[in-house]
Order: C-alpha cells, then sequence, then structure tokens
C-alpha cells in the first residue's frame, strides 16, 4: 500500500515498540517518518534503538526521523509540508473514530491519507468514514495467528470518487495464492472464514438484545447483519 518516496511524511501512531516505522525507514518509504505513542517509557527505549541503529551519520541517504509522545489526536501535522500518511493500528475502530474525527476537525482542509488497521468495530469505523466523506484507496483482509485484520487505505479527499463500503468490499475478493485452476484458494478459505466469524459475533450480540428486551434495552444489530449477509464471495 505504501510505494517508496509516495509520502513526504508517514506518522506510525500508537506505534509500540515501533516494529512497521522500522520497517518503512528501511524501505526509505518517506523522506520523514513519525513514530507516535503517548507512553512515555516505550518512546525512550525507542529513541535508543533509532539513535543505534537509524542514525543519520551512519548512512546520510536514511530517512529523518522523530519521535512525539503525544496523543494521536494533537498531531503537528500543519507544522510539516508535503504528502502525509496517517498509520493507525492495533486500536479499536471506536478509538480510531476519536483520533480521525479530532484531526479532521482541526485540519479540514488538508488531504490526508490514512492506513487504519482496527482490532475490532470495522463495521463502525467504516460507518464513520463513510460519514466523512472519505475515499477509499485501497483494502485487504489479512489473518495472521489465527486473528483477523482488516488493512484500510483511505483518503480524506473525496476527489478520488471511490466509495467506502460499509463492510468491505475488495477484501471479499481474494486476489493471491491463484492455483493451477486460477482461484485463490488459500485465501478464498481466509475470506469465507472471517464473514463466518464476523456474522456469528453479531448474530451473538443481537440474541442478547433480543434476550434483554424486556429489560429495556432495544438496541439491535440487525442491520449490520443483514449487510455481511449480502456479502457475495468471489
Amino acid at each position: 500500500m505504501v510505494t517508496s518516496k509516495q509520502y513526504d511524511h508517514i506518522w506510525d501512531c500508537c506505534c509500540d515498540h515501533g516494529l512497521l516505522g522500522f520497517a518503512l525507514l528501511s524501505r526509505q518509504a518517506a523522506s520523514n517518518i513519525h513514530f507516535v505513542d503517548i507512553v512515555p517509557e516505550l518512546m525512550t527505549e525507542l529513541e535508543g534503538k533509532l539513535q543505534r541503529f537509524y542514525s543519520p551519520s551512519c548512512n546520510s541517504s536514511n530517512p529523518t526521523w522523530q519521535i512525539h509522545c503525544l496523543d494521536v489526536a494533537k498531531l503537528p501535522l500543519k507544522e510539516c509540508e508535503g504528502k502525509q500518511l496517517i498509520i493507525i493500528a492495533g486500536v479499536g475502530g471506536d478509538l480510531m473514530i476519536q483520533f480521525i474525527e479530532a484531526i479532521h476537525q482541526q485540519y479540514p482542509s488538508l488531504h490526508l491519507d490514512f492506513v487504519l488497521c482496527p482490532v475490532h468495530h470495522q463495521f463502525s469505523l467504516r460507518q464513520k468514514l463513510i460519514e466523512l466523506n472519505f475515499s477509499l484507496k485501497d483494502e485487504v483482509l489479512v489473518e495472521e495467528n489465527r486473528r483477523f485484520y482488516e488493512v484500510i487505505l483511505v483518503s480524506s479527499s473525496s476527489e478520488i470518487k471511490r466509495k467506502i463500503n460499509p463492510v468491505g468490499d475488495k477484501i471479499w475478493q481474494p486476489v493471491s495464492s491463484v492455483d493451477s485452476s486460477g482461484h485463490s484458494s488459500e485465501q478464498a478459505e481466509t475470506t469465507s472464514r472471517y464473514l463466518t466469524k464476523t456474522l456469528s459475533h453479531y448474530q451473538r450480540i443481537q440474541q442478547g438484545f433480543e434476550q434483554s428486551i424486556g429489560q429495556g434495552r432495544s438496541n439491535s444489530v440487525q442491520h449490520i447483519i443483514d449487510a455481511y449477509r449480502a456479502v457475495t464471495l468471489s
């Protein structure tokens, strides 16, 4: 999703131990890589590693890097010129919504790209992106250690004209691991398992709502269930 020198600034948010940012630095994916997390101890440890392995004095062609110990909602984007990408991964879609709304409110005129990888609440996140009139650039479904992740590349610019689907579109169309018959069997199994798991999750939630109606709860996720049931696997 991120090619070399495609962006001037990449913000690796909620960067934890910085492995993603290290990979971006090694690939020279941008002129400037920013590591962002709100935990001081993590950032102090991370800065030591960066100074050791990615010191400008060791290789002057390396991208520059910066450490930011702050809330993702307070990124100093206007201090940077050029094309910017914000990566948010490893947190829930509900928290991502808060970050994205805060950033969008502060910088409504900036055209920003986001790579988002929520650990849950994908449907709610996609709905918020649609509400904000964001555009889809790419998306992929990844399975790692028996866990599924939707990785979504979106833009705050509406000029791309590619709409975001609340349950995803391209993630249900496997394109890798093609067998002799021309079908992507391994990836097809991944998408099928993910769809089954997602439907089961929301069906359990719906059953809980139905059982608690007598207690005054009237919430429903039936519309989400219907949306996922309408998915056609390629």
